[in-house]
Protein backbone atom coordinates (compact mmCIF):
# COMPACT_ATOMS: atom_id res chain seq x y z
CA UNK A 1 0.00 0.00 0.00
CA UNK A 2 1.12 3.38 -0.74
CA UNK A 3 0.87 4.81 2.40
CA UNK A 4 3.07 8.09 1.43
CA UNK A 5 0.50 9.35 -1.11
CA UNK A 6 -1.77 11.97 0.24
CA UNK A 7 -4.52 14.33 -1.18
CA UNK A 8 -3.96 12.09 -4.35
CA UNK A 9 -7.30 13.16 -6.43
CA UNK A 10 -6.67 16.42 -5.69
CA UNK A 11 -3.00 16.17 -7.02
CA UNK A 12 -4.34 14.54 -10.14
CA UNK A 13 -6.99 16.74 -10.76
CA UNK A 14 -5.10 19.72 -10.28
CA UNK A 15 -2.11 18.12 -12.98
CA UNK A 16 -5.31 17.64 -15.38
CA UNK A 17 -6.15 21.17 -14.86
CA UNK A 18 -2.66 22.57 -15.20
CA UNK A 19 -2.30 19.82 -18.38
CA UNK A 20 -5.23 21.99 -20.60
CA UNK A 21 -3.53 25.30 -20.03
CA UNK A 22 0.00 24.29 -21.01
CA UNK A 23 -2.06 22.65 -24.34
CA UNK A 24 -3.92 25.88 -24.91
CA UNK A 25 -0.56 28.02 -24.38
CA UNK A 26 -0.62 31.54 -24.56
CA UNK A 27 -3.79 32.86 -24.18
CA UNK A 28 -2.49 36.06 -26.52
CA UNK A 29 -1.87 33.74 -29.53
CA UNK A 30 -4.88 32.12 -31.75
CA UNK A 31 -6.13 28.67 -30.76
CA UNK A 32 -5.07 25.77 -33.24
CA UNK A 33 -8.43 24.48 -34.39
CA UNK A 34 -8.74 20.80 -35.59
CA UNK A 35 -9.11 21.97 -38.82
CA UNK A 36 -5.96 23.35 -39.04
CA UNK A 37 -4.42 20.03 -38.03
CA UNK A 38 -6.07 17.99 -40.37
CA UNK A 39 -5.66 19.97 -43.39
CA UNK A 40 -1.88 21.29 -42.13
CA UNK A 41 -0.34 18.56 -40.50
CA UNK A 42 -1.30 16.01 -42.62
CA UNK A 43 1.35 13.45 -42.66
CA UNK A 44 1.06 13.35 -38.73
CA UNK A 45 -2.55 12.90 -38.84
CA UNK A 46 -1.83 10.13 -41.58
CA UNK A 47 0.52 8.52 -39.00
CA UNK A 48 -1.77 8.42 -36.44
CA UNK A 49 -4.52 7.08 -38.65
CA UNK A 50 -2.15 4.14 -39.68
CA UNK A 51 -0.80 3.59 -35.69
CA UNK A 52 -4.29 4.00 -34.21
CA UNK A 53 -5.85 1.28 -36.93
CA UNK A 54 -8.52 4.12 -37.56
CA UNK A 55 -9.11 5.68 -40.88
CA UNK A 56 -10.92 9.25 -39.70
CA UNK A 57 -8.71 12.58 -40.52
CA UNK A 58 -11.10 14.73 -38.22
CA UNK A 59 -10.39 11.75 -34.84
CA UNK A 60 -7.20 11.47 -35.81
CA UNK A 61 -6.29 15.80 -35.69
CA UNK A 62 -8.50 16.34 -32.47
CA UNK A 63 -6.10 13.19 -30.85
CA UNK A 64 -3.01 15.38 -31.99
CA UNK A 65 -4.49 18.39 -30.13
CA UNK A 66 -5.48 16.84 -27.15
CA UNK A 67 -2.15 15.00 -26.95
CA UNK A 68 -0.22 18.22 -27.45
CA UNK A 69 1.57 16.99 -30.51
CA UNK A 70 2.75 13.57 -28.95
CA UNK A 71 1.75 11.66 -31.63
CA UNK A 72 2.38 8.69 -29.72
CA UNK A 73 -0.22 10.04 -27.40
CA UNK A 74 -2.28 10.88 -29.83
CA UNK A 75 -2.21 6.73 -31.19
CA UNK A 76 -2.88 5.95 -27.74
CA UNK A 77 -6.10 8.03 -27.29
CA UNK A 78 -7.40 6.98 -31.10
CA UNK A 79 -7.10 3.13 -30.21
CA UNK A 80 -9.01 3.64 -27.11
CA UNK A 81 -11.71 5.50 -28.86
CA UNK A 82 -11.51 2.95 -31.68
CA UNK A 83 -12.47 0.11 -28.95
CA UNK A 84 -16.01 1.66 -28.19
CA UNK A 85 -17.43 1.59 -31.80
CA UNK A 86 -19.39 -1.47 -33.23
CA UNK A 87 -18.31 -3.46 -36.01
CA UNK A 88 -20.77 -3.02 -38.85
CA UNK A 89 -19.39 -5.33 -41.26
CA UNK A 90 -16.24 -5.93 -43.92
CA UNK A 91 -15.04 -4.25 -46.81
CA UNK A 92 -14.40 -6.37 -50.28
CA UNK A 93 -10.77 -6.40 -50.17
CA UNK A 94 -9.20 -2.74 -50.95
CA UNK A 95 -7.92 -3.13 -55.42
CA UNK A 96 -4.89 -0.66 -54.81
CA UNK A 97 -4.72 -0.97 -59.18
CA UNK A 98 -8.00 1.41 -58.96
CA UNK A 99 -5.66 3.70 -56.79
CA UNK A 100 -6.33 7.24 -58.20
CA UNK A 101 -2.52 8.25 -57.49
CA UNK A 102 -1.31 11.76 -56.24
CA UNK A 103 2.04 9.91 -56.42
CA UNK A 104 3.34 7.35 -57.68
CA UNK A 105 7.17 6.68 -58.54
CA UNK A 106 9.35 3.61 -59.41
CA UNK A 107 13.49 3.37 -58.63
CA UNK A 108 13.60 0.59 -61.05
CA UNK A 109 12.38 2.12 -64.49
CA UNK A 110 13.02 4.59 -65.52
CA UNK A 111 10.44 5.05 -68.29
CA UNK A 112 7.36 3.66 -66.06
CA UNK A 113 4.42 2.60 -67.73
CA UNK A 114 1.45 4.93 -67.04
CA UNK A 115 4.80 7.72 -65.89
CA UNK A 116 6.37 8.62 -62.99
CA UNK A 117 4.55 11.28 -60.82
CA UNK A 118 6.00 13.34 -58.33
CA UNK A 119 3.46 14.97 -56.14
CA UNK A 120 4.18 16.70 -53.22
CA UNK A 121 7.42 15.46 -51.90
CA UNK A 122 10.01 16.69 -49.99
CA UNK A 123 12.44 14.52 -51.86
CA UNK A 124 13.54 17.56 -53.95
CA UNK A 125 13.84 19.80 -51.36
CA UNK A 126 17.18 21.79 -50.09
CA UNK A 127 15.95 20.72 -46.66
CA UNK A 128 16.45 24.53 -45.61
CA UNK A 129 14.38 26.22 -43.18
CA UNK A 130 11.66 28.45 -45.42
CA UNK A 131 11.41 31.75 -43.58
CA UNK A 132 8.92 32.92 -45.91
CA UNK A 133 6.29 30.79 -44.28
CA UNK A 134 6.91 32.75 -40.66
CA UNK A 135 6.68 35.74 -42.54
CA UNK A 136 3.42 34.61 -44.97
CA UNK A 137 1.92 33.56 -41.24
CA UNK A 138 2.94 36.52 -39.41
CA UNK A 139 1.22 38.80 -42.38
CA UNK A 140 -1.82 36.93 -42.06
CA UNK A 141 -1.41 35.78 -45.83
CA UNK A 142 -0.98 32.63 -47.66
CA UNK A 143 2.37 31.00 -48.75
CA UNK A 144 1.63 30.72 -51.86
CA UNK A 145 0.39 28.12 -54.91
CA UNK A 146 2.58 25.13 -55.22
CA UNK A 147 3.01 24.23 -58.90
CA UNK A 148 1.22 20.76 -59.79
CA UNK A 149 3.41 17.91 -61.46
CA UNK A 150 1.56 18.18 -64.94
CA UNK A 151 1.80 14.49 -65.22
CA UNK A 152 -0.54 13.68 -62.20
CA UNK A 153 -3.85 14.79 -63.70
CA UNK A 154 -5.76 14.50 -67.04
CA UNK A 155 -7.72 17.87 -68.13
CA UNK A 156 -10.12 17.36 -66.05
CA UNK A 157 -8.05 17.47 -62.93
CA UNK A 158 -8.79 13.95 -62.02
CA UNK A 159 -6.09 11.73 -60.57
CA UNK A 160 -4.34 9.51 -63.24
CA UNK A 161 -5.45 5.75 -62.70
CA UNK A 162 -2.37 3.55 -63.23
CA UNK A 163 -1.32 0.00 -63.36
CA UNK A 164 1.02 -1.67 -61.11
CA UNK A 165 4.32 -2.00 -61.81
CA UNK A 166 5.34 -5.34 -60.99
CA UNK A 167 3.25 -6.74 -63.50
CA UNK A 168 5.46 -6.24 -65.96
CA UNK A 169 8.37 -7.96 -64.35
CA UNK A 170 5.54 -10.87 -63.39
CA UNK A 171 4.28 -11.47 -67.07
CA UNK A 172 8.38 -12.08 -67.34
CA UNK A 173 8.32 -14.85 -64.58
CA UNK A 174 11.16 -12.30 -63.57
CA UNK A 175 9.51 -12.08 -60.08
CA UNK A 176 8.42 -14.28 -57.38
CA UNK A 177 4.78 -15.06 -57.55
CA UNK A 178 1.84 -14.45 -54.78
CA UNK A 179 0.47 -17.08 -53.25
CA UNK A 180 -3.13 -17.13 -53.70
CA UNK A 181 -5.42 -18.59 -51.01
CA UNK A 182 -8.09 -20.92 -52.12
CA UNK A 183 -11.76 -19.95 -51.88
CA UNK A 184 -12.41 -21.98 -48.99
CA UNK A 185 -8.91 -20.84 -46.93
CA UNK A 186 -10.33 -19.54 -43.61
CA UNK A 187 -10.29 -15.33 -43.62
CA UNK A 188 -6.65 -14.17 -41.57
CA UNK A 189 -6.78 -13.58 -38.09
CA UNK A 190 -8.30 -9.80 -37.33
CA UNK A 191 -4.92 -8.14 -35.09
CA UNK A 192 -7.30 -5.51 -33.76
CA UNK A 193 -9.80 -8.21 -32.16
CA UNK A 194 -7.17 -11.12 -30.98
CA UNK A 195 -4.17 -11.24 -29.81
CA UNK A 196 -1.15 -11.83 -31.24
CA UNK A 197 -0.44 -15.77 -32.02
CA UNK A 198 3.36 -17.09 -32.33
CA UNK A 199 4.85 -18.06 -35.07
CA UNK A 200 2.41 -15.64 -37.16
CA UNK A 201 1.55 -16.09 -41.22
CA UNK A 202 2.40 -13.26 -43.56
CA UNK A 203 -1.66 -11.76 -43.30
CA UNK A 204 -0.87 -11.52 -39.52
CA UNK A 205 2.52 -9.61 -40.04
CA UNK A 206 1.47 -7.58 -42.37
CA UNK A 207 -1.37 -6.16 -39.89
CA UNK A 208 1.57 -5.89 -37.03
CA UNK A 209 3.85 -3.96 -39.59
CA UNK A 210 0.86 -1.83 -41.12
CA UNK A 211 0.31 -0.85 -36.90
CA UNK A 212 3.76 -0.73 -35.60
CA UNK A 213 5.75 1.85 -34.61
CA UNK A 214 7.38 4.01 -38.13
CA UNK A 215 10.23 4.77 -36.07
CA UNK A 216 10.90 1.11 -34.87
CA UNK A 217 10.34 0.05 -38.23
CA UNK A 218 12.61 2.69 -39.61
CA UNK A 219 15.39 1.48 -37.37
CA UNK A 220 15.26 -2.19 -38.64
CA UNK A 221 14.84 -1.58 -42.08
CA UNK A 222 17.66 0.76 -41.78
CA UNK A 223 19.70 -2.11 -40.49
CA UNK A 224 18.74 -4.90 -42.85
CA UNK A 225 19.87 -2.30 -45.72
CA UNK A 226 23.50 -2.06 -43.61
CA UNK A 227 23.65 -5.70 -43.81
CA UNK A 228 21.96 -7.46 -40.95
CA UNK A 229 19.33 -9.36 -42.75
CA UNK A 230 19.60 -10.36 -46.61
CA UNK A 231 17.64 -7.47 -48.25
CA UNK A 232 19.52 -5.54 -51.04
CA UNK A 233 16.02 -3.59 -51.86
CA UNK A 234 14.66 -1.42 -54.90
CA UNK A 235 11.86 0.64 -54.70
CA UNK A 236 9.42 -1.58 -57.29
CA UNK A 237 6.55 1.14 -56.74
CA UNK A 238 5.91 3.25 -54.52
CA UNK A 239 2.09 5.50 -54.33
CA UNK A 240 0.26 7.52 -52.61
CA UNK A 241 -3.80 8.10 -53.68
CA UNK A 242 -7.24 6.99 -53.02
CA UNK A 243 -8.95 4.14 -53.03
CA UNK A 244 -12.70 3.43 -53.47
CA UNK A 245 -14.20 0.82 -50.41
CA UNK A 246 -16.67 -1.33 -51.18
CA UNK A 247 -19.18 -3.32 -48.92
CA UNK A 248 -21.23 -6.20 -50.00
CA UNK A 249 -24.94 -5.36 -49.33
CA UNK A 250 -26.94 -9.36 -48.61
CA UNK A 251 -30.53 -7.36 -49.56
CA UNK A 252 -29.23 -5.92 -52.72
CA UNK A 253 -26.86 -8.72 -54.17
CA UNK A 254 -24.23 -6.56 -55.30
CA UNK A 255 -21.14 -3.86 -53.43
CA UNK A 256 -22.07 -0.80 -52.98
CA UNK A 257 -18.86 1.94 -53.14
CA UNK A 258 -19.42 3.71 -49.39
CA UNK A 259 -16.56 6.04 -49.65
CA UNK A 260 -12.77 6.18 -50.67
CA UNK A 261 -9.18 5.95 -48.27
CA UNK A 262 -6.03 7.60 -48.79
CA UNK A 263 -3.35 4.94 -48.79
CA UNK A 264 0.59 4.88 -49.22
CA UNK A 265 1.45 1.43 -50.65
CA UNK A 266 5.02 0.28 -51.96
CA UNK A 267 6.72 -2.99 -53.13
CA UNK A 268 10.23 -3.63 -52.67
CA UNK A 269 12.29 -5.91 -55.07
CA UNK A 270 14.68 -7.59 -53.95
CA UNK A 271 17.91 -9.58 -55.10
CA UNK A 272 17.72 -13.36 -54.47
CA UNK A 273 20.02 -16.15 -55.66
CA UNK A 274 17.19 -18.57 -55.30
CA UNK A 275 17.06 -21.79 -53.16
CA UNK A 276 16.49 -25.88 -53.53
CA UNK A 277 12.78 -24.55 -54.04
CA UNK A 278 12.90 -21.69 -55.93
CA UNK A 279 15.00 -20.64 -59.23
CA UNK A 280 16.89 -17.14 -59.08
CA UNK A 281 14.59 -14.58 -59.53
CA UNK A 282 13.32 -10.99 -57.71
CA UNK A 283 11.20 -11.62 -54.34
CA UNK A 284 9.19 -8.93 -52.65
CA UNK A 285 8.75 -6.87 -50.04
CA UNK A 286 4.89 -5.51 -49.47
CA UNK A 287 4.25 -1.91 -47.21
CA UNK A 288 0.69 -0.91 -47.07
CA UNK A 289 -0.61 2.22 -44.86
CA UNK A 290 -3.54 4.32 -44.05
CA UNK A 291 -2.75 8.12 -45.65
CA UNK A 292 0.37 9.51 -46.66
CA UNK A 293 3.08 7.93 -44.93
CA UNK A 294 5.91 6.61 -47.36
CA UNK A 295 8.90 6.47 -44.69
CA UNK A 296 6.66 3.37 -42.92
CA UNK A 297 5.23 2.00 -45.97
CA UNK A 298 9.20 1.75 -47.60
CA UNK A 299 9.90 0.50 -43.85
CA UNK A 300 7.63 -1.95 -43.86
CA UNK A 301 8.55 -3.40 -46.98
CA UNK A 302 11.95 -4.10 -46.20
CA UNK A 303 11.18 -5.27 -42.88
CA UNK A 304 8.22 -8.19 -44.66
CA UNK A 305 10.75 -9.15 -47.04
CA UNK A 306 13.59 -9.78 -44.00
CA UNK A 307 10.39 -12.04 -42.21
CA UNK A 308 10.00 -14.04 -45.67
CA UNK A 309 13.62 -15.62 -45.50
CA UNK A 310 12.54 -18.93 -43.96
CA UNK A 311 9.82 -19.48 -46.64
CA UNK A 312 12.34 -18.51 -49.42
CA UNK A 313 14.54 -21.17 -48.00
CA UNK A 314 17.04 -18.93 -46.49
CA UNK A 315 18.67 -20.54 -43.75
CA UNK A 316 21.50 -18.05 -42.31
CA UNK A 317 18.83 -15.49 -40.57
CA UNK A 318 20.45 -14.06 -37.43
CA UNK A 319 19.53 -10.67 -37.88
CA UNK A 320 17.23 -8.95 -35.56
CA UNK A 321 14.49 -7.44 -38.62
CA UNK A 322 14.53 -11.27 -39.74
CA UNK A 323 13.06 -12.83 -35.87
CA UNK A 324 9.14 -12.43 -36.45
CA UNK A 325 8.80 -12.97 -32.25
CA UNK A 326 11.27 -10.18 -32.08
CA UNK A 327 9.96 -7.59 -34.51
CA UNK A 328 6.33 -8.22 -34.05
CA UNK A 329 6.32 -8.40 -30.56
CA UNK A 330 8.07 -5.16 -29.81
CA UNK A 331 6.61 -3.06 -32.89
CA UNK A 332 3.58 -1.72 -31.40
CA UNK A 333 4.10 1.80 -29.66
CA UNK A 334 1.24 1.18 -27.29
CA UNK A 335 2.52 -1.68 -25.84
CA UNK A 336 6.18 -0.55 -25.27
CA UNK A 337 5.06 3.26 -24.19
CA UNK A 338 2.87 1.44 -21.70
CA UNK A 339 5.12 -0.63 -20.31
CA UNK A 340 8.19 2.14 -20.24
CA UNK A 341 6.01 4.53 -18.49
CA UNK A 342 4.55 2.86 -15.93
CA UNK A 343 8.13 2.92 -14.20
CA UNK A 344 6.75 6.80 -13.72
CA UNK A 345 4.06 5.52 -11.40
CA UNK A 346 4.51 4.74 -7.68
CA UNK A 347 6.50 1.61 -6.74
CA UNK A 348 7.59 2.59 -3.13
CA UNK A 349 6.87 -0.95 -1.61
CA UNK A 350 8.92 -2.33 -4.51
CA UNK A 351 12.06 -0.20 -3.87
CA UNK A 352 11.39 -0.61 0.11
CA UNK A 353 11.69 -4.14 -0.47
CA UNK A 354 14.89 -3.73 -2.60
CA UNK A 355 16.70 -0.72 -0.72
CA UNK A 356 16.15 -3.34 2.35
CA UNK A 357 17.59 -6.32 0.72
CA UNK A 358 20.65 -4.04 -0.52
CA UNK A 359 21.38 -2.64 2.92
CA UNK A 360 21.07 -6.71 4.03
CA UNK A 361 23.77 -7.65 1.21
CA UNK A 362 26.07 -5.13 2.03
CA UNK A 363 26.09 -5.95 5.86
CA UNK A 364 26.62 -9.65 5.67
CA UNK A 365 29.29 -8.53 3.55
CA UNK A 366 31.25 -6.79 5.79
CA UNK A 367 30.25 -9.00 8.27
CA UNK A 368 27.98 -6.55 10.56
CA UNK A 369 24.36 -5.47 11.33
CA UNK A 370 22.44 -3.31 8.76
CA UNK A 371 22.91 -0.33 9.46
CA UNK A 372 19.62 1.83 8.66
CA UNK A 373 20.38 5.29 7.18
CA UNK A 374 17.81 7.75 6.49
CA UNK A 375 16.43 8.24 3.08
CA UNK A 376 14.60 11.37 2.22
CA UNK A 377 10.87 10.88 1.59
CA UNK A 378 11.32 7.03 3.35
CA UNK A 379 8.31 6.10 5.17
CA UNK A 380 8.40 3.84 8.28
CA UNK A 381 6.71 0.56 8.55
Amino acid sequence: MYVAVKGGERAIAAAHSWLGEARRGDPEVAELSVSQIREQLALSVARVMAEGSLYDPDLAALAIKQARGDLVEAVFLIRAYRTTLPRLGYSRPLETARMACMRRISATFKEAPGGQVLGPTFDYTHRLLDFRLAAAAQAGLDAGPLARDSVARHEDDAPVRTPHIAAFLDAEGLLQAEPIAPPDAPAPPDLTREPMQLPPGRALRLQALARGDEGFLLGLAYSTQRGYGRTHAFVGELRVGSVPVEVDIPKLGFAVEVGEVELTECEAVNQFTGSRTAPPQFTRGYGLTLGHNERKAISMSLVDRALRHEELGEDDAAAPAQDAEFVLMHADNIQASGFLEHIKLPHYVDFQAELELGRTLRAEARGGDAAHEAVPGETGS
